[in-house]
């Protein structure tokens, strides 16, 4: 049910909506998820093959093109080049704690979604996330409030036909509902969409580093172009997201440490649920 009046637990106005997708297009594509996990319970160097015996339910050839995105995005590394070598987190994949850990209990505390695997889990909430302009429109409701389709459109930048399809989405995706039955009424935020602030909070938080490594090449770029050594412009506000890591830095240091059983081995129900035909 739409809660109008609850405030959200962090500011929507207080996080970058455009550092938020980035950060959600690297965490997004389906079996990201599934491969950190993997990869951080065997907490060693893993070959394509290793990984795919664990996801029976994608073919080795997906795997490892999944695993190249995610070493383009830094989430993993190896050892070398040469074809063959085998993966592992990265320091930034393994710092995806936190992030993975608050996405899991934003799902079970607000999503309909029954029992499935822990990864799934995480990769169903990400696929809710993952999706144009659903950041931009989730931040103008829970920073002004109910408001009406024409109005969100225009606050967003959308025309209509696409306003209209994205806001059919985020209600059937539980994030968004209408104040009221009548034709017009303004559309509000669920709880799990006032929730998502704690969520968005800490995704940012996760995706700084990213920002740092890209200020930083840039610097040695001009450095070794000019000669001169530029300071790094960050302007990374940390103390206005540290609040939103308080509660999920707390747990212990493992990935998922409230996972039950070890994610890859699945039963087949939820082999199913996964099958690649919900792939994206």
């Amino acid at each position: 049910m739409p809660t109008p009046s609850q405030p959200p637990a962090f500011s929507f106005g207080s996080f970058d909506t455009q550092r938020v997708d980035d950060a959600l297009a690297r965490l997004g594509p389906k079996w990201t998820t599934w491969s950190a996990m993997i990869l951080a319970q065997e907490n060693r160097p893993m070959h394509v093959r290793e990984i795919s015996d664990r996801i029976p339910f994608i073919s080795q050839q997906f795997v490892g093109k999944r695993l190249a995105t995610m070493h383009a995005d830094g989430l993993v590394t190896r050892s070398d080049d040469r074809r063959g070598a085998p993966y592992r987190l990265s320091a930034l994949g393994k710092s995806l704690a936190p992030a993975y850990r608050t996405l899991s209990d934003w799902s079970r505390a607000h999503l309909p979604v029954g029992a499935m695997a822990e990864a799934q889990r995480v990769e169903d909430a990400l696929d809710r996330l993952n999706r144009r302009d659903t950041t931009a429109v989730v931040q103008l409701l829970g920073t002004g409030g109910p408001m009406r389709f024409v109005h969100i459109a225009e606050e967003a930048g959308l025309d209509s036909g696409w306003a209209r399809y994205r806001l059919v989405r985020l209600q059937a995706d539980g994030l968004v509902a209408r104040a009221g039955s009548r034709h017009g009424d303004p559309y509000v935020l669920t709880d799990a969409g006032q929730a998502l602030g704690a969520v968005y909070a800490t995704i940012e938080h996760w995706s700084e580093p990213v920002a740092e490594r890209k200020a930083s090449s840039v610097t040695r770029q001009v450095a070794a172009t000019t000669g001169i050594r530029p300071g790094v412009p960050l302007g990374v506000d940390g103390a206005r997201t540290a609040a939103a890591l308080r509660r999920s830095t707390a747990a212990p240091n493992s990935l998922f440490s409230h996972a039950p059983q070890p994610q890859p081995r699945v039963p087949a129900a939820v082999t199913a649920r996964s099958a690649p035909g919900r792939g994206r």
